[in-house]
């Protein structure tokens, strides 16, 4: 299974924001919308980033003082990994495990076309198990129609 698949089951919504605003918004967002990261764009739409609770827990951390005037683009992760339409999910699985990151934006001719998450892709490889599972029991108790 592919990160096209995903995104043609899941949709390719993704919340964008600039780096301008402030983090208190963000986390605002985080609830309201119920997702765990958003994506960070300049004003040409151009992905420059990404931003997570945990960016957003570490930047309090280090300034608590100015909590409410951090911005996003103080806190958010720059050096983003990317995912393409194309990528196997065990691929991205790795990237991700290794990584430590739990979002992929997902990037087709320099263009944003989706974000999947790790729980995505396990819901997906779990999809894919069931289905192989299916077929085998079929196959193993003679139903198969083969």
């Amino acid at each position: 299974m592919k990160t096209k698949d995903i995104l043609a089951e899941k949709g390719n919504q993704v919340i964008k924001v600039k780096e301008t605003l402030l983090l208190k918004d963000v986390v605002a967002m985080f609830i309201a919308s119920r997702v765990g990261s958003v994506i960070v764009v300049n004003d040409h739409d151009e992905v420059i980033g990404i931003i997570a609770p945990n960016d957003v827990i570490k930047a309090i951390h280090h300034h608590p003082e100015y909590l409410t005037t951090i911005t996003v683009s103080e806190a958010m992760t720059r050096d983003i990994i990317v995912a393409t339409p194309e990528d196997n999910i065990d691929e991205l699985l790795a990237i991700m495990t290794e990584s430590r990151i739990r979002h992929l934006p997902v990037i087709d001719r320099g263009e944003l076309v989706g974000l999947v998450s790790i729980g995505d892709l396990v819901k997906a490889k779990s999809t894919v198990h069931d289905v192989e599972i299916r077929h085998l029991t079929d196959y193993i108790e003679g139903r198969y129609p083969g």
